[in-house]
């Protein structure tokens, strides 16, 4: 199962280096073109935006991950060692509903009906239901993220987390 955890991370990790890097690429090409030669490419804002989008959503289930998201902790922090780790239990048990419903059915829901209306972006000529697949796959992540979450709160102090 550790292992299965790394993979993802790495694996998550390494999208959103490369997504990073390839909208500074897409970006530097457009001032170039705009700029310089003075013949701006076609399909550079639209690419920036698509690659803005999955790096927002796939880089909030890597900061789910690294436990840097937006979190108060205050009220939490100062009950028992048990009524932390429920309280906490809660909390992630909230945030699977909330990727669930939303992302993961929701993000289906959407994907599907672009697709079935063969919604084509009008610079790439990429169907837009492609675009969209980023929310359930990141909601499929940030659910597997919060049970090894659940699992950590409840393990064995002397074991090493997942």
């Amino acid at each position: 199962m550790r292992q299965l955890v790394k993979l993802i991370d790495k694996t998550l990790a390494a999208a959103l280096i490369l997504a990073m890097a390839a909208i500074l690429l897409v970006v530097v090409w457009q001032v170039i073109s705009r700029y310089l030669l003075q013949d701006p490419a076609s399909v550079t804002e639209e690419l920036s935006r698509f690659l803005l989008i999955w790096i927002g959503i796939l880089g909030s289930a890597y900061a789910y991950r690294q436990k840097v998201h937006l979190g108060f902790n205050l009220i939490v922090n100062k009950q028992s060692e048990t009524v932390r780790r429920l309280i906490m239990t809660f909390v992630e048990l909230l945030v699977v509903a909330f990727c669930v419903m939303v992302l993961i059915i929701g993000g289906n829901a959407l994907v599907s009906l672009t697709l079935e209306l063969d919604q084509i972006s009008a610079a790439l000529g990429v169907r837009m239901g492609w675009i969209y697949t980023v929310l359930p796959i990141s909601g499929a992540i940030m659910v597997f993220y919060a049970l090894i979450n659940i699992y950590n709160l409840w393990i064995d102090a002397s074991q090493e987390p997942l």
